[in-house]
């Protein structure tokens, strides 16, 4: 029975569309409300018992580096003054037991290099994929309920959910056959069909469990335009040889690579927070 122990964080892009904003700062160290997106990954993936940490980063990308490691100024500071649930909120950012591990990705060579990239370190062990962008909302945590999936079937799952058909063009989509409530088994995955030309409007969203065999599959992948090796492409080839489940997971998604879902992810977190939520909601209600 293998287990998951490493979870892979692509970090390394651009963040173009949050430009000037993400210009000199990584666009995962975005906050919604007073965490940035890499802190709830990294949380999500430690709630599902997952110990090593691999960020694959890039250029104006040690911000994220900093933000998991000691920072001893400020704690200094905040113990000098008294301010106990602050530095206990520093002190929480990360674990002790979990490892952090920073693999550099040179170049913009796409989110299924970022993951090739990790080989060294997660080596023949399954691992767990999540994008920061990603946010969601769920309990338990998305890669717990997927964790759990593949500790039963012990095969790649990929977290997927119902999309409009007018977006498929902005997802990999998957033809599956159902197994079980909210299980599916994968017989094919397009990356970003048309909508008259997808195979179904199931979507799949920053989520991912992986068997080791991914990297042979993406070391052999063509890249495809702009030079980027497609993830799609090698899971693709990955289903020709191993079983593929799709998991439909329960929670509410915020896609903050865009602004509009970024914004809304502000305000579902900003409502759910204990100090703000009151206060926040009699806000909201102004506006009306």
């Amino acid at each position: 029975m293998k287990r998951i122990t490493k979870a892979v964080f692509p970090v390394a892009g651009m963040g173009s569309r949050f430009l000037p904003a993400t210009k000199a700062s990584p666009k995962e160290m975005m906050a919604v409300v007073d965490k940035p997106l890499i802190q709830y990954a990294v949380e999500e993936a430690v709630a599902a018992g997952i110990t090593d940490m691999v960020f694959i980063t890039g250029r104006n990308k040690r911000a994220i580096e900093d933000h998991f490691d000691t920072a001893y100024e400020v704690e200094a500071e905040l113990a000098a003054h008294g301010k106990y649930e602050l530095l206990r909120a520093v002190h929480d950012v990360i674990p002790k037991h979990v490892n952090c591990i920073y693999i550099r990705q040179h170049g913009a060579l796409g989110l299924g290099h970022a993951v090739l990239c990790a080989q060294p370190v997660v080596q023949n062990e399954p691992f767990a994929v999540i994008l920061a962008d990603d946010l969601i909302d769920a309990e338990p945590p998305v890669i717990k309920q997927m964790v759990d999936v593949f500790a039963t079937h012990q095969c790649s799952v990929l977290g997927v959910q119902e999309v409009p058909r007018e977006q498929t063009g902005q997802y990999g989509i998957v033809s599956t056959t159902n197994l079980a409530p909210s299980l599916e088994q994968v017989h094919g995955l397009v990356e970003k069909p048309r909508p008259e030309d997808a195979p179904s409007t199931l979507a799949v969203v920053g989520r991912y469990i992986l068997t080791p065999r991914i990297f042979h599959h993406l070391a052999q992948v063509q890249a495809g335009d702009g030079g980027e090796i497609r993830l799609t492409d090698g899971i693709a080839t990955l289903l020709q040889e191993e079983k593929l489940l799709a998991y439909r997971f329960s929670g509410t998604r915020y896609d903050c690579g865009s602004k509009l879902g970024y914004l809304k992810a502000q305000v579902a977190f900003g409502l759910m927070h204990a100090d703000l939520r009151e206060e926040f909601a009699a806000y909201l209600a102004t506006l009306q």
